[in-house]
């Protein structure tokens, strides 16, 4: 089946499931490149061996194929506890034009098949996942659980905030951190999904709330999403062109080539600095690019899941 074919017009994905577990698949298949060869091999049963657990359940032929040390799980395990958060803003929403292709998904379509593929690894993990969405408004919760109904439910929640299309949403990020920090009692690891644009006066208050969850002993990763090509290089020809900001509806008229280097460095200089303040506060930052694909996002979490349990 074509990927592409699981995108419908009106931006919302025809199955959810399917292109999420055809995008685990594809990345697993090139696992053998990377350091997490062999893992996939029994992906739903095994761990990583680490050092001082008892040798008892060590899967010796597993061994001898891969020459790195599993141990065999079994089906009453449950050793984490994920909580993906997604940012529904209207600037998630952009590109407006985008969404009906894999090659060209908008920010909140991005972040509802990466958020689905970390589900459906989670689900053959047979992990606990919960979910908020939120906007101008807390949109969507979900506590963390295993089930088959609760993972459906969660999907069509995905799927609804992409063919959402908000108007004018704007939202403070920090508010509804604080809410799920809240919420949130069990040791989690937690994703957030997110493309940062707040006002200047806000990040302070955002770390804040990065520290809130932090503060719960929670391992947060935080997931910019983005568009390279246009939020970034901000690659466009030079004819007059109209710049409207998505969520205060404020714009303005101009030449691409007057501002472009400005413009640049002032974006270049504003990741740099979110970099090193979750450098700061030990939070995993992660360019999410929407046009790169989804193995930045796997191996995130393939890395934080050892690191986690």
């Amino acid at each position: 089946m074509d990927l592409q074919q699981e995108l419908n017009k009106a931006g919302g994905f025809k199955n959810l499931e399917l292109l999420a577990k055809q995008v685990v698949e594809g990345f697993i298949a090139g696992m053998h490149k990377s350091p997490f060869h062999g893992f996939s091999a029994e992906f739903a049963e095994h761990k990583i061996y680490n050092q001082g657990e008892s040798t008892k359940h060590i899967d010796w032929k597993l061994y001898a194929k891969t020459d790195r040390l599993y141990t065999k799980r079994y089906d009453e395990e449950t050793n984490l506890r994920c909580h993906l958060i997604v940012d529904n803003s209207s600037s998630m929403h952009y590109p407006e034009s985008a969404g009906t292709t894999l090659e060209n998904l908008n920010k909140i379509a991005f972040s509802a098949l990466a958020s689905a593929s970390l589900m459906h690894i989670l689900k053959k993990q047979r992990d606990a996942v919960g979910l908020s969405i939120y906007s101008d408004n807390y949109d969507f919760y979900a506590p963390e659980k295993g089930s088959e109904r609760h993972h459906h439910m969660l999907l069509h929640q995905l799927n609804e905030a992409v063919v959402s299309n908000p108007k004018a949403k704007q939202t403070e990020t920090y508010k509804y951190l604080h809410l799920i920090a809240e919420k949130i009692h069990r040791r989690s690891l937690i994703f957030l999904f997110t493309d940062m644009f707040q006002s200047a006066e806000d990040d302070e208050k955002l770390f804040e709330a990065l520290r809130h969850l932090k503060h719960n002993k929670h391992e947060v990763v935080l997931f910019h999403v983005f568009d390279k090509k246009r939020e970034l290089s901000f690659d466009f020809d030079n004819r007059p062109k109209r710049f409207i900001d998505i969520e205060t509806g404020e714009h303005i008229n101009l030449y691409a080539d007057t501002i472009r280097d400005n413009y640049e460095k002032a974006v270049r200089d504003y990741f740099t600095n979110l970099k090193l303040r979750c450098g700061q506060y030990r939070i995993k930052y992660v360019e999410a690019d929407i046009s790169a694909g989804f193995n930045s996002i796997l191996t995130s979490y393939m890395i934080e899941r050892q690191k986690f349990i």
